[in-house]
């Protein structure tokens, strides 16, 4: 019995090692074909394009217009005509002051007018008279000069009492304060019912901005004035009509800005020039004092490098694309990079060439030095 059973074992160790050496074959097969397939990623060529090089440069945005409402007459405020914060047209009564003394002053003025209109008339008919009696020798020289300064006097009493009538009503039209122009009024200093001192210096109630157009404020390097100069004589007119704008926080619309002034001289301080540029503001969206980012374009690269924005990614020693080589192995390449092209590719200044064929998606599943299949992709 005990023969028979070592003779059975021994013929079933027999039969699994033949079972596992036809196995082990087909296993190693497999094996090797997995690690033989390498993996198929998609690449593309670097597009090769005329393109504006621009330069950041933070900056304000300011009103395009600023000014102060100021009472300019002695009196209680009898009315308030907006609210904090409104948007108001040139023209409209933002306050009224008590006019009582003012229309006062002006009926009196007007009844000096009057009063030396009338003298004025007495005296020139006088002197007339004056005239005709010297001619037959009725009155004498003297008199006749007396009247004629008279005359005189009573003309310029007249052009006095227009000027105090003049003075008059211009403190009266002062007691109806309007908007200068249109925009956004800020909340009140002043309430109805209170009393402003404004005929000795203008007293401050509050603050209007036009801001359908803002301004952008900032400075640039003379360095980059230089460039910019260089650039404009070498490559011809350089577009600063539409210079991108960027903010702390992404806004609902896009925004551009036209550059409307630079300084004519640098801050010998700082080593900077101080330029601004209009920025339309039709949805109210902008506020003065925000701060923005203006690319200002400093020159035209005419065979600028570019490549998806989504290839590039970063790392503790900076920007890198992944490129594959002529041996389909994956490099890992550091770059530089500029400003961003039609809102999805990126310049590249240094590390590709136009011949240089890099990863353009699925980046978390190569890594430098891996075999890959290729697939280019537009």
């Amino acid at each position: 019995m005990a023969a028979g059973s070592d003779a059975m074992k021994t013929a079933n160790i027999q039969i699994l090692l033949a079972a596992l050496a036809l196995a082990a074959p087909a296993c190693s097969h497999k094996a090797g074909e997995t690690a033989e397939t390498p993996q198929t990623v998609d690449v593309a060529l670097p597009e090769v394009d005329s393109v504006v090089i621009y330069h950041d440069y933070p900056g304000t945005l300011a009103a395009f217009s600023t000014a102060d409402i100021v009472a300019r007459v002695d009196g209680y405020i009898t009315s308030m005509n907006y609210t904090g914060g409104d948007f108001v047209r040139r023209g409209d009564v933002l306050y009224t002051i008590e006019d009582r003394n003012y229309r006062d002053a002006v009926e009196e003025a007007r009844s000096a007018l009057a009063t030396a209109e009338s003298q004025a008339v007495y005296a020139r008919d006088h002197y007339a008279a004056l005239c005709r009696a010297l001619e037959s020798d009725a009155v004498s020289r003297m008199e006749v000069a007396q009247g004629r300064s008279a005359m005189e006097t009573a003309e310029a009493a007249i052009q006095s009492a227009r000027a105090r009538l003049n003075t008059a009503q211009t403190q009266l039209g002062y007691c109806t304060v309007r908007a200068p122009f249109d925009g956004h009024v800020t909340i009140n200093d002043y309430s109805v019912g209170a009393y402003v001192s404004g005929a000795g210096a203008p007293v401050k109630l509050a603050t209007i901005y036009a801001d359908a157009r803002m301004l952008a404020r900032f400075g640039i390097e003379d360095e980059t004035y230089l460039g910019v100069i260089r650039s404009n004589i070498e490559q011809g007119h350089v577009d600063y009509t539409a210079m991108p704008v960027a903010f702390s926080d992404s806004l609902p619309h896009r925004y551009t800005a036209n550059l409307d002034y630079m300084s004519p001289a640098i801050d010998t301080s700082t080593g900077t020039m101080t330029l601004e540029a209009v920025v339309e503001n039709p949805y109210n969206e902008l506020r003065a004092g925000m701060f923005v980012s203006i690319s200002l374009p400093v020159g035209n690269e005419p065979h600028a490098i570019l490549v998806k924005d989504i290839s590039i990614s970063s790392d503790q020693r900076g920007k890198y694309v992944y490129v594959v080589n002529d041996s389909n192995k994956v490099v890992y390449t550091p770059v530089q990079t500029g400003g961003l092209v039609r809102d999805s590719m990126r310049i590249v200044t240094s590390g590709l060439d136009a011949d240089s064929r890099y990863v353009t998606r699925a980046l978390m599943r190569v890594r430098d030095g891996m075999t890959v299949e290729p697939h280019t992709v537009r």
